[in-house]
C-alpha cells in the first residue's frame, strides 16, 4: 500500500511547521538537504507500508511487545534528517519556554535580548549569554541545553524523544510525542463511527487501543462484528493523523471518509481516560444486529435536504395539516437542553428503550412521514432500521451526520439551545439560546453537573445561586440521602432510588388527541 502526498497535503498543519515538513519530507520523495548534505530517503520517501502495520492484524513482533508502534512501522537511521527536524521544532520555541538559565559555575551573568540592526535596515533581536552573542534562536537554545542543562529539562526530554524516535520507533511519531510534551494547548475532539462487517473485533479492539496509546488520545471507542464508534479527544496533530490513519485502513476502505468525522474544540483533557472494547453492537439499541440491520436503514438527508424539510413541516403545523413527525432520537435530558424547533422529544433515559417507546407508541407513527435526527447520526441508523421494521410510516428519513453537522453549515438554523455531548464538556454551543431552566428555581439554565449524591450517577441543572444554598443533587430525595451517606458509616451501601427516576415511566405513551407535538416556537 502506497500513502501518497496528496493524502498527506489535506491536514491542517500551519505551514513552516516541523509537522508540515515532517510528513512532507517523509512521502514526497524528493532528496532532502541540509547544509552541504543531500539524503534521499527512498525507503520512507516511497511510504511503502507493509499491510499488516495499517490493518488492525499486527505483526509478530508488535504482537509480542505492546509498546511496538501499530502501524507505519518505516524504521529510519537518518540521524542527520532527525536533528534538523529537532531543531526546526526548537526554533519555534520562545526562549522564554527554556527560561533564564542560571549561568555555569563562576560566572553572573543570565540570557538577555539584544537589539541589533539589520544590514538593509530594520531592526533584530540577538541574545546574549555567558559572554557570548547568538543570532540564531536555534544557537541560544543549543547554548541553554549543553550549558545549562540541570536547570532546563524540557530541552533533555526533547533530546531524548529526538533519540528514542530514531533508533526504537516510527519517525511519525516524532512531532506527536514533541507536542504532548510541550503539552499543546490546541486539541479538538473527534466524533464518528463506521458500520461495516468485521471478522476479528478483537483484533481491530487491539490496534485501535494502540493507535490511541501512542498518539495520547484519551476517549471511548466501541468495537463490534458490525462496525466501529468512538469518540477521542487530543492534540489537533494527534486527531489529524488518527484521521489519516483510519482512512488508511482497508477495512474502511471506501465506507468511511473524512466528512465521517465530526470535530469540535476540546483535548484529551475532556475524557477521564482511554476506553476501548468490544461489545454487541456500537450503539446499544437492545436487539441484536442481526434482527435490526444499519443495512435496512432510513433514507440520508444532507445537512441542507434536513433543513428543507423542517422548514417546510413547520410552515404545515403551524396550518394543522402536516403529515410529518420530526423525532429527536435522544435522551430527554440531551433534548432537555437543545434540540429542533417543533420536534417530538420521547421522555426516555437510554436508547436501549427507544424500541419499546415505538412500539407502544405505534399509531403514533401511523403513516406518517417521520424525520429523524440524533447527535452524530449513529443512533438514527438503527433506529430507523428499527421503526421501519415496523411498516407504518410512509417513509423514515435521517439526518446525515446528526445534529454535529447541522449545526456547521447552520448555527443559527431550527436547532436551538446546546448540543449535548458525552464527555466533560456536557454541551458544546454554536447559538446564545437557553432553552432549559434551574431545577429548583426556575432560573434559564442549562450547564449540567453530577449528581452531588455518591449513589446517583444523574445530570442536573442547578443555578449557580442555588449551588451556594447546596441544591447540589438532582432531586430532595437524592439530597437527603447525601446527608446520610456524610454522616454514616464508611463504605455504607445505598440503592440507586430518587425521584428523578421514580416518577418518569420507563416508556412514555403519547396522548395523539391531545397532540403531542410543539409546532409552535421554542
Amino acid at each position: 500500500m502506497l500513502i501518497h502526498c496528496k493524502e498527506i497535503s489535506s491536514l491542517n498543519y500551519p505551514q513552516k511547521s516541523v509537522s508540515s515538513s515532517l510528513l512532507f519530507l517523509l512521502f514526497v520523495g524528493k532528496p532532502i538537504r541540509y547544509g552541504n548534505s543531500s539524503q534521499g530517503l527512498k525507503a520512507t520517501t516511497n511510504a511503502q507500508v507493509a499491510l499488516n502495520t495499517l490493518t488492525y492484524t499486527p505483526n509478530t513482533k508488535i504482537a509480542s511487545n505492546p509498546q511496538s508502534p501499530p502501524f507505519f512501522c518505516i524504521r529510519t537511521q537518518y540521524t542527520e534528517f532527525l536533528v534538523s527536524c529537532f531543531c526546526n521544532l526548537v526554533d519555534q520555541l520562545p526562549v522564554h519556554q527554556l527560561g533564564p538559565p542560571s549561568c555555569s559555575p563562576g560566572m553572573n551573568c543570565s540570557t538577555k535580548k539584544v537589539p541589533a540592526a539589520c544590514p538593509g535596515g530594520g531592526a533584530a533581536v540577538w541574545w546574549r549569554c555567558c559572554r557570548q552573542t547568538f543570532r540564531e534562536r536555534r544557537g541560544i537554545h543549543r547554548h541553554v541545553g549543553t550549558q545549562h542543562g540541570e536547570n532546563h529539562l524540557l530541552f533533555k526530554r526533547l533530546m531524548l524523544i529526538m533519540y528514542f524516535c530514531a533508533f526504537n520507533s516510527n519517525i511519525l511519531f516524532l512531532f506527536v510525542h514533541l507536542c504532548y510534551v510541550l503539552g499543546s494547548k490546541v486539541g479538538e475532539v473527534l466524533l464518528y463511527y463506521c458500520y461495516c462487517e468485521v471478522k476479528d473485533p478483537e483484533k481491530l479492539c487491539a490496534w485501535q487501543k494502540a493507535l490511541c496509546q501512542h498518539l495520547h488520545l484519551t476517549g471511548k471507542v466501541r468495537v463490534a462484528s458490525e462496525g466501529i464508534n468512538g469518540t477521542v479527544g487530543g492534540s489537533k496533530v494527534a486527531t489529524n493523523l488518527y484521521i489519516e490513519v483510519m482512512l488508511a485502513q482497508p477495512l474502511f476502505k471506501d465506507i468511511l471518509c473524512r466528512d465521517d468525522f465530526k470535530s469540535s474544540a476540546g483535548g484529551a483533557h475532556c475524557f477521564p481516560d482511554l476506553r476501548v472494547g468490544v461489545f454487541k453492537e456500537i450503539v446499544p439499541l437492545g436487539i441484536d444486529p442481526k434482527e435490526v440491520s444499519y443495512k435496512e436503514t432510513g433514507i440520508h438527508l444532507t445537512p441542507q435536504e434536513f433543513h428543507r424539510e423542517v422548514e417546510h413541516y413547520l410552515s404545515q403545523s403551524s396550518q394543522g395539516q402536516s403529515d410529518t413527525i420530526l423525532l429527536d432520537c435522544r435522551n430527554f435530558y440531551e433534548s432537555k437542553i437543545g434540540h429542533f424547533q417543533g420536534c417530538l422529544a420521547p421522555d426516555i433515559r437510554k436508547f436501549s428503550y427507544f424500541p419499546s417507546y415505538v412500539d407502544e407508541n405505534l399509531k403514533l407513527f401511523k403513516n406518517k412521514r417521520v424525520l429523524m435526527y440524533c447527535t452524530g447520526g449513529i443512533r438514527c441508523e438503527r433506529g430507523s432500521a428499527y421503526l421501519r421494521s415496523k411498516a407504518v410510516c410512509k417513509e423514515v428519513y435521517q439526518l446525515k451526520g446528526g445534529i454535529h453537522k447541522y449545526l456547521e453549515e447552520f448555527p443559527d438554523g431550527f436547532y436551538r439551545g446546546k448540543l449535548f455531548v458525552f464527555d466533560d464538556r456536557y454541551a458544546i454551543c454554536s447559538n446564545e439560546d437557553v432553552i432549559s431552566a434551574c431545577r429548583y428555581c426556575g432560573t434559564l439554565w442549562d450547564q449540567y453537573k453530577l449528581c452531588s449524591s455518591q449513589h446517583c450517577r444523574q445530570l442536573v441543572l442547578t443555578c449557580l445561586s442555588c449551588r451556594k444554598k447546596g441544591l447540589t443533587a438532582c432531586c430532595p430525595v437524592c439530597q437527603e440521602k447525601e446527608l446520610q451517606v456524610t454522616s454514616g458509616a464508611p463504605g455504607q451501601a445505598l440503592k440507586e432510588e430518587c425521584e428523578c427516576t421514580k416518577r418518569r415511566p420507563r416508556v412514555p405513551i403519547e396522548h395523539i388527541s391531545q397532540g403531542t407535538q410543539d409546532t409552535g416556537e421554542d
